[in-house]
């Protein structure tokens, strides 16, 4: 979920007990926990059942495919089989250090998990480099068998990197350095940012408590935490940017090896999306700019009372915006009923995750910050992290996270190698969770003040969404290609964060200083390099599905369902077909955006 909208702790000064029990996640299914016998057994395992693999298969796929089809059937299935242990272990492993990124004990076995699956899938990775090198002819002969048809889709998405793959040594080398290469700094990002502390009117908090208060209804409180942010940041920049020098560098020499084209490139390979279709994207959304993100924030400085908005200020409830808390049972009430008027079957998936203790709620020092869903493996079931503190967007991201949830058990049956679904789509069941969570309440707004509330809450959670993610891309574009021409300072870094900051909030939002250190804590930058436009994809995504969802008489629910199931089976023009949509016509993005101008638009009308 976008990192504006995830990083949500208490109102000060609300009572815990007002939220009422919050679940925490129960990892049992995976592991008993981190001393478990079973967690070294499987480790120990996951390497000798690697090893055996590719003494059993090195080098004789191609004389499989053309002559024993049966016995290249099932070597995929011992592949996928150790997919998903080392997947279930790395998933376990990766969930406990979520929930306390700041224990040194964890910070441990979370190290060290991280290099023994290095180590055992090392011994696969041939595997996948020389099934893309069975020629094309064998390789479509080999299909005609019926089992081995059945993993035509991940067949098709390995030939796909064919052109990008290395000699099998360099892999190796690029694979096994990655945990004290790449992989080493995302963990020094991360207990970076969990350590910080930021001194806000003399109470000492962390971070995400500290960007909450950007939405205090209080101006001085938001002045006093943006201040407090920019305080802290600046006194980390060096590390920050140590961090996303190296980490531009890493990823340029990867490309330059690859021979990628574009620095985004191997973002799309990854998403199973032509470069065409998110230039359209990008390209529609920032002309549309004006229409949206600049004329709402003017309107909203006039909500304000104020000539123009402070940038601590673009987040601001409205005056008469409902301060009370949501207690928990209440948001679950509310997601579920949302997704039960839906489908019933919808609402039975994710009532599964309350039941069985699938989720973990709580804001707690340490955890990490924001909201996820984690599929885990499918032999396994997914897990939510949300970090609730009982306001109106909190229950939105339980919404979205749920409906990633629920996504993830729909597509399990595809098996570890199919199940994962490309960023591109996997935003559409979290973005259309929120749209049913979001209507619901709406249709529930008795009186014009709180509707307008509600709209101009959608309205700033899209702009979040659509026009802030791809201002993001833009940066990052901008930073990798200067980083290119060699390292930069934090002042350079600070300035290609301003350009993009105000082409995208427009002339009615006040950067003052202290701002330009903001691209700091952005996590997606460091863990997931442009990542982040899969966000305005999945949003104008479900604005122009949603229209035929309401639009549609009958039969939407059974083919929405479908698209859930493919999992990562099916391309997205495949998967949008059935509803009349295709992603690489211009039009399919401006239908997606004209949702947004168009509440806009009300809140507009509704000042006549």
């Amino acid at each position: 979920m976008p990192f504006d909208k995830i990083v949500r702790t208490v109102a000060e000064g609300a009572a815990a007990e007002t939220l009422g029990p919050l679940p925490e996640w129960d990892l049992s299914d995976l592991y008993d926990g981190i001393d478990a016998p079973e967690v070294s057994a499987d480790l120990q395992a996951a390497l000798d059942r690697a090893k055996t693999f590719e003494t059993s298969y090195k080098g004789k796929l191609g004389e499989l495919a053309s002559e024993n089809v049966s016995a290249l059937v099932t070597a995929i299935r011992a592949y996928e089989d150790l997919e998903d242990l080392l997947g279930r272990l790395i998933s376990f492993a990766g969930l406990v250090y979520a929930g306390d990124t700041t224990d040194p004990k964890v910070q441990k076995f979370y190290g060290d998990v991280q290099e023994q699956i290095t180590s055992s899938s090392s011994h696969l990775l041939f595997f996948t480099l020389e099934m893309n090198r069975i020629d094309d002819p064998v390789l479509e002969t080999a299909l005609e068998d019926k089992a081995l048809a059945h993993y035509r889709p991940w067949i098709e998405d390995l030939r796909k990197e064919k052109p990008f793959q290395l000699e099998d040594r360099v892999e190796q080398l690029f694979h096994e350095k990655s945990v004290t290469g790449r992989g080493a700094w995302n963990r020094l990002f991360d207990e970076t940012i969990a350590s910080l502390t930021f001194d806000v009117n003399g109470k000492t908090l962390a971070v995400e408590p500290t960007l909450t208060l950007l939405q205090d209804a209080d101006p001085q409180k938001r002045q006093q935490a943006a201040e407090a942010l920019a305080k802290t940041f600046s006194e980390n920049l060096r590390t920050f940017t140590l961090i996303t020098n190296t980490l531009a560098k890493d990823k340029e020499i990867s490309d330059r090896w690859r021979k990628f084209g574009d620095i985004a490139d191997s973002r799309h390979l990854a998403n199973r999306v032509e470069r065409e279709v998110v230039d359209a994207m990008v390209a529609a959304v920032r002309e549309a700019y004006p229409k949206l993100s600049h004329r709402y924030y003017a309107m909203k400085a006039k909500w304000l009372g104020v000539e123009n908005l402070n940038h601590w200020d673009r987040n601001a409830p409205l005056p008469q915006a409902d301060k009370s808390v949501i207690s928990w049972d209440e948001a679950k009430g509310t997601v579920l009923s949302a997704y039960g008027q839906f489908s019933p079957d919808m609402a039975d998936i994710a009532q599964r995750f309350f039941d069985e203790n699938w989720i973990d709620a709580p804001a707690r020092s340490g955890k990490a910050p924001g909201a996820f869903a984690h599929p885990t493996v499918p032999s396994a079931h997914p897990y939510v992290l949300v970090n609730y503190q009982g306001k109106i967007r909190d229950v939105m991201t339980l919404a979205h996270e749920l409906g990633h949830g629920v996504h993830q058990v729909l597509a399990g049956h595809n098996g570890p190698l199919m199940a994962p679904t490309p960023l591109t789509l996997a935003e559409t069941a979290s973005v259309f969770g929120e749209m049913l969570t979001f209507q619901s309440l709406l249709e529930k707004a008795e009186t014009k003040a709180a509707r307008k509330i509600m709209l101009a809450g959608k309205a700033e959670d899209m702009i979040n969404t659509v026009v802030r993610q791809i201002a993001f891309y833009t940066f990052e574009r901008k930073l990798h290609t200067e980083r290119r021409n060699g390292e930069l300072t934090s002042d350079q870094i600070g300035d290609l964060w301003l350009d993009v900051q105000r082409e995208s909030l427009g002339p009615a939002v006040q950067i003052n200083p202290g701002y330009e250190t903001f691209w700091t804590y952005i996590p997606h930058f460091i863990h997931s390099p442009f990542y982040v436009y899969a966000y305005a994809f999945g949003d104008c995504l479900v604005n122009s599905l949603y229209a035929v969802y309401q639009d549609a008489e009958e039969g939407f629910q059974d083919k929405y369902f479908e698209l859930l199931k493919a999992g990562g089976t099916k391309h997205h023009s495949e998967l949008l077909a059935p509803f009349n949509l295709d992603a690489s016509d211009p039009a399919f993005w401006k239908k997606g955006l004209s949702v947004i101008e168009g509440i806009i638009d009300e809140l507009e009308a509704m000042e006549v």
